[in-house]
């Protein structure tokens, strides 16, 4: 989530230079296609403002002389000119875009790369939608920045430099006199400037809040019609949709005000020229030449001023949507350690008075301790909610626990580096969660396509069967969660997965819950083939699998209440018993 202060911290213009320094850094791998593009804008805006200066040469000296082909002659040149900066134009636009693409491309495998490394706590405070948003619209948003923002906006300055001093080399009172409306259109552009900020800025919150919206609706579909709760939903949504139609009606309403009074600006320039020199012209102080020149350098002048204020706009919100992209970039990743980037798990595992809050607040367990030795099979056992999963989610280093230590052959695991840590643990969880991919795909998920992994594990656990019943058998691309298989299939690809993994350590968190009774023989056989020669954590309520534990462990309100033999807590646990005897209805 995003603190009130983060989101605040950029609302300063003293700001955007540090947001445009930490985007720049983006086009440093390729400085070398920018330096060209820059030579390109420096060409280009170069030869822009000559046009009036030779019209004016030619209008004054050579209509004035009647010298034909003098006149021919500057007029082949001011073609030329066209020319040769329509061509530099189109190599700096495609060498623009291609060097936005890059980048883009650049910023979304870096965004994507860090979500993978971020802790699983982010992810249980931001809604997935935000987090999609980040690497999509946002990412998006900043198309225009390195395409054509920066350093369009840079030609566009030069531009109206080389204007500026083109129009002071030939009058410099005429010249002074077409500037004096720049302070109100500086006022005007300060006003806009002020108020699109604003605006752009909720538009992208806005747009999170709209993908948020859809992401987590369309994935709960079903309770939605069940619940009959389609028109509230609509509703919701319309409310949401409404205040963007609102707040694109305001940007609608600022450019509608801003550009025609750019245009009255423009025309109140064109008019104090015309005004100074009707009296002059007959007097010979300014010729018919300058005056075209001036008309054609107030034109020109204003061009790049208008390409400035829609840049800007630009600009503001690539900085809205670079605002949300650098706040994901500065949350911290998991820590990783170098102490043990190599390990083996070969003793035993150690839970020494952890205690764990996932808020800080309300303690979910409270000094566990207790050991597993290699090859042994524990069952975490306890209501809903009282902790067992979380412990499974500590052994793994999803979350960091606050008090205590968790050992794996005497070495904290706060010291083992997280990826190899992982490597030695394998999950097969309650929520059968299958990617969008093939069957193969999901069940070698880091073994590279080892053939003979995939074969061994679904034919080991009996998995083959109905995969070879497919139509394109293990190449049958899943839809997302594949639901088009039965609970009992995904399960059984679910345990190959683990299978296939060939951890040493082995948590089996309520992965039989709700048990396809058509497959029911097949996954009780495969869970025994799982289960073999592995140290296993059993979270679970069915009485076939709780009895294969070594040793069973009562957890009650974060706390350990008890530890024997399945047979030793049903004669001396109550509690125990109850939970025992209700896990068989």
């Amino acid at each position: 989530m995003y603190s009130k202060n983060s989101s605040n911290s950029y609302e300063n213009q003293k700001f955007d230079l540090n947001l445009l320094k930490r985007l720049l850094k983006y086009l440093i791998p390729y400085k070398k296609f920018l330096g060209f593009a820059i030579i390109l804008v420096i060409l280009t805006t170069a030869l822009l403002p000559t046009r009036p200066y030779l019209t004016k040469i030619a209008i004054d000296v050579h209509i004035a002389d009647n010298n034909i082909d003098r006149l021919l002659l500057y007029a082949g040149l001011i073609f030329s000119i066209l020319l040769i900066t329509a061509l530099l134009q189109f190599v700096l636009n495609y060498t623009m875009q291609w060097l936005g693409q890059k980048t883009l491309n650049d910023i979304r495998i870096t965004l994507f790369n860090h979500i993978l490394k971020l802790p699983v706590r982010y992810f249980d405070k931001n809604p997935v939608g935000r987090v999609v948003t980040r690497v999509t619209n946002d990412v998006e948003a900043l198309n225009e920045l390195f395409s054509s923002g920066v350093v369009m906006v840079i030609a566009d300055i030069l531009m109206i430099l080389w204007i500026i001093a083109f129009m002071f080399f030939t009058d410099y009172e005429l010249a002074l006199i077409s500037l004096s409306i720049l302070p109100i259109l500086a006022i005007s552009s300060l006003f806009f400037r002020t108020k699109i900020r604003a605006v752009f800025r909720e538009l992208r919150k806005n747009l999170s809040a709209i993908n948020i919206f859809i992401n987590e609706f369309i994935s709960g579909i079903a309770t939605i019609k069940i619940f009959s709760s389609i028109n509230r939903k609509n509703q919701e949504f319309a409310k949401l949709n409404t205040n963007q139609k609102s707040l694109q009606t305001q940007t609608i309403l600022y450019y509608s005000l801003f550009f025609p009074t750019i245009e009255l600006i423009s025309v109140l320039g064109l008019g104090l020229i015309l005004y100074y020199s009707a009296g002059n012209l007959f007097n010979g102080n300014i010729t018919v030449g300058i005056l075209i020149a001036f008309t054609q350098y107030i034109e020109m002048l204003f061009r790049p001023i208008r390409d400035i204020t829609e840049k800007y706009t630009t600009l503001q919100s690539a900085f809205a949507s670079s605002e949300r992209i650098f706040e994901l970039l500065d949350e911290k990743t998991e820590e990783t350690s170098s102490v043990k980037s190599e390990f083996r798990f070969n003793e035993k595992i150690e839970f020494d008075n952890v205690s764990f809050s996932y808020d800080k607040e309300k303690e979910i367990l409270a000094n566990i301790s207790f050991t597993i030795n290699k090859g042994e099979k524990i069952a975490l056992v306890g209501p809903t909610g009282s902790g067992k999963t979380t412990i499974a989610n500590l052994l793994c280093g999803l979350y960091d626990f606050d008090i205590g230590s968790i050992k794996i052959d005497g070495i904290d695991i706060r010291e083992i580096d997280k990826k190899t840590l992982r490597s030695n643990t394998a999950i097969v969880p309650q929520d059968f969660f299958l990617f969008s991919r093939t069957i193969a795909e999901n069940i070698l998920f880091d073994n590279n396509g080892n053939q003979e992994l995939l074969l061994s594990s679904t034919e080991s656990l009996g998995a083959l069967q109905f995969i070879e019943s497919l139509p394109n058998q293990y190449k049958e691309i899943l839809p997302e969660r594949g639901m088009n298989l039965s609970t009992g299939q995904r399960q059984l690809i679910t345990f190959s997965r683990a299978f296939a993994s060939d951890r040493e350590i082995l948590i089996f968190d309520e992965a039989t819950s709700n048990i396809d009774p058509n497959l029911e023989e097949i996954i009780n056989k495969s869970i025994n083939i799982l289960f073999k020669n592995r140290t296993t954590i059993i979270i679970s309520h069915k009485l076939s699998t709780i009895e294969k534990a070594d040793k069973t462990i009562l957890i009650l309100n974060g706390k350990i209440a008890d530890i024997g033999t399945h047979q030793e807590l049903l004669r001396r646990n109550k509690i125990y018993s109850k939970l025992f005897e209700l896990s068989k209805v």
